[in-house]
């Protein structure tokens, strides 16, 4: 009797119930966390914010028409006052800003980790010329001055969010393939790789099948570390006057606090607000990111140097070193006893 071949439809509901199941408890172990609960909250409330604020804005922050609302201090009608040169509300430009730096940081950290994720396996696992091209080119844009070649790409290219994102990914793969290669080195030499190849599985099937799933602990953490630092970068971009200029994020609100003269006209809150953002943003993506790294690596909170410290002030600790150099010193003895009879 042949065996009842199952629906496509059956399959790809339980392979996506699997892995939403999988996600759920990899979120449930990081909220367990006291630093994952802490950025799981704050991300989630940007995330919220980010997609209902139409809903949340009071005003249209892209309408500059009425010009009677310039420079008001914070009221119940204007939260954190109206800008000073266009009458624009600060708190409906803030909510709306948080829309562009997660879409920034977490498209571009994404696809850093992908890109370099792809071309380390390669450099790490094929070897040869694939490694030395993809590893010559890693040197040259760790060398290269960053910030120049921004300009440059920007002038040339155009200061649209998604020709900056895909600058920063073209900028900024090169640091985590190599870590990566690093990992596939020693992975590659394992005992289930050799028996894929024994069993004549193609390289892309190796590399994608069992060479990457053992590198997704790195990856997941340099994802969330990658876009928090993602969001520096456009707020310091947007600051500098190379942001869209069609877009309202934070760096381009410090920007126009500048421009406009908050600090002159003591407007403060027109820069504190954009900067708390940009902190609370940051704050909460590196604090899941470290925990994910204490997940998915149990090792790593052993092996810290904080940890390290302390073992090392304990007596218990100090009384285990004297012990191995008793046990030494005796073994030392012992052996030239033993040639001089």
């Amino acid at each position: 009797m042949t065996e009842k071949k199952i629906p496509i439809h059956q399959r790809t509901f339980a392979f996506l119930k699997k892995r939403i199941y999988g996600i759920g408890r990899f979120f449930k172990r990081i909220w367990a966390h006291p630093k994952g609960k802490i950025g799981l909250s704050v991300v989630g409330l940007l995330v919220i914010v980010a997609v209902f604020a139409p809903w949340i804005a009071p005003y249209d922050p892209y309408d500059v028409a009425d010009r009677t609302t310039k420079g008001l201090t914070p009221s119940l009608q204007h939260p954190l006052g109206t800008t000073i040169n266009t009458g624009q509300d600060v708190f409906s430009m803030l909510i709306y800003g948080t829309r562009i730096s997660l879409i920034v940081g977490v498209t571009a950290g994404v696809s850093i980790a992908f890109v370099g994720a792809i071309l380390g396996v390669m450099a790490g696992y094929i070897g040869g010329f694939a490694d030395n091209l993809i590893m010559r080119t890693v040197d040259v844009l760790l060398v290269i001055p960053s910030l120049p070649l921004v300009i440059v790409l920007t002038n040339v290219f155009g200061r649209d969010y998604w020709i900056i994102i895909f600058i920063f990914v073209a900028l900024g793969w090169g640091g985590l393939s190599r870590n990566i290669r690093s990992l596939v080195l020693v992975i590659k030499n394992s005992n289930y790789v050799k028996a894929a190849e024994l069993a004549g599985a193609s390289r892309w099937r190796i590399m994608t099948k069992h060479i990457l799933p053992g590198t997704s602990h790195l990856l997941i953490m340099s994802t969330a570390l990658g876009s928090a630092g993602i969001m520096v970068a456009e707020a310091g971009l947007s600051f500098l006057g190379l942001g869209d200029p069609t877009r309202i994020s934070w760096g381009r609100m410090l920007a126009d606090a500048q421009g406009g003269g908050a600090l002159l006209f003591g407007h403060w809150w027109w820069i504190i607000a954009p900067g708390i953002g940009i902190f609370l943003a940051v704050f909460s993506f590196m604090r899941i990111g470290i925990v994910m790294e204490e997940v998915l690596n149990p090792r790593m909170k052993q092996s810290t140097g904080i940890h390290k410290i302390f073992r090392s002030l304990s007596g218990k600790h100090i009384d285990e070193v004297f012990e191995s150099m008793d046990e030494k010193t005796g073994l030392a003895a012992t052996g030239r006893s033993a040639s001089k009879a």
